[in-house]
């Protein structure tokens, strides 16, 4: 198990957290008891999309031993191997606005985008 800590973004992270995303995710993983000193936000890439790709989120009690954990502004984000080829170097944002809310992640690794921006290809 590897593991990034930091108070703020970190260059070496396997995703980089904004301080909006990690406040989001922070008050989701307490409002469902988890404890944010172990749990945190599952980050992966799974089959599925127009553009063959998508990212999926769930909170996970705790890591499993071969994930990268990085944690930012208090939040841990747990990223398995298969999906770090995919999203290492991404950033993770919380945008709330009129028009949308949500997670968002800016990947510096895609090649191509589907119209909704929900799939990829690397």
């Amino acid at each position: 198990m590897s593991t990034d800590a930091s108070g703020g973004g970190d260059l070496d992270a396997a995703v980089t957290v904004t301080p909006a995303a990690a406040e989001e995710a922070v008050s989701l993983l307490e409002g469902e008891g988890m404890d944010t000193d172990v749990s945190g936000l599952r980050l992966f890439v799974q089959q599925g999309g127009c553009a063959g790709l998508s990212y999926g989120m769930r909170f996970d009690t705790e890591p499993e031993e071969d994930d990268r954990i990085t944690e930012q502004h208090g939040l841990r984000v747990f990223v398995d191997p298969a999906s770090m080829n995919y999203i290492g170097g991404s950033t993770l944002d919380y945008e709330s606005g009129l028009q949308a809310a949500g997670f968002h992640v800016e990947n510096p690794n895609i090649e191509a985008e589907c119209g909704c921006g929900e799939s990829f290809r690397t």
